[in-house]
């Protein structure tokens, strides 16, 4: 049973609403709660998070005793910024990358906004979680085709993780109002 559905064998209106603000404050809690999942992870020796502010890079060991050799981070506004090319030449799933955060951005709001004041128009929230799953899972190929997916390095060169993330919570939290919008 998706979150936000009421439950089935009770008819009292007072349970069904607060049924619906527990599966609204639960999808909300879940949304941002995507702001912190990587959109893609680049295993490897060195392992390269990609997350939507940015990269974080964990380098691998050089001596055998585990102990990671290092750490590094590269905001993604720097990368914008510091970009010598307009944006308009850059690859069009780098330029997919600002748009994936925009729709995180605006569903976590659009959730949050309806705790806040009590309404919420779920098939919005919903339809912004499947357009920043698209953006996000855009920018893991993106990825992918550079890193040479399918070629000698095999499929799981790059791991959309924020795209898989985003259509689960899409689905089990608003999936009965995304329905709603196809079958209507």
């Amino acid at each position: 049973m998706p979150i936000g559905s009421p439950p089935a064998d009770r008819s009292d209106d007072s349970d069904v609403a607060r049924f619906r603000a527990l599966g609204s404050f639960v999808g909300a809690l879940f949304a941002v709660a995507l702001l912190a999942v990587p959109m893609a992870v680049i295993p490897g020796e060195d392992v390269t998070v990609v997350s939507l502010w940015g990269f974080l890079n964990v380098t691998g060991t050089s001596d055998g005793t585990g102990v990671v050799g290092g750490v590094g981070g590269y905001p993604v506004w720097r990368y914008f910024f510091d970009q010598p090319r307009a944006f308009s030449t850059l690859p069009p799933s780098i330029r997919a990358w600002p748009l994936a955060i925009g729709f995180h951005l605006l569903a976590a709001g659009s959730a949050l906004s309806g705790i806040a004041c009590g309404r919420e128009d779920r098939r919005v929230t919903g339809g912004l979680l499947v357009l920043a799953a698209g953006a996000s899972l855009w920018v893991s190929v993106g990825l992918a085709l550079r890193f040479g997916v399918g070629t000698t390095t095999g499929w799981f060169t790059v791991i959309p993780v924020g795209a898989l993330a985003t259509v689960a919570v899409a689905v089990s939290a608003y999936g009965r109002d995304l329905r709603g919008i196809v079958e209507a």
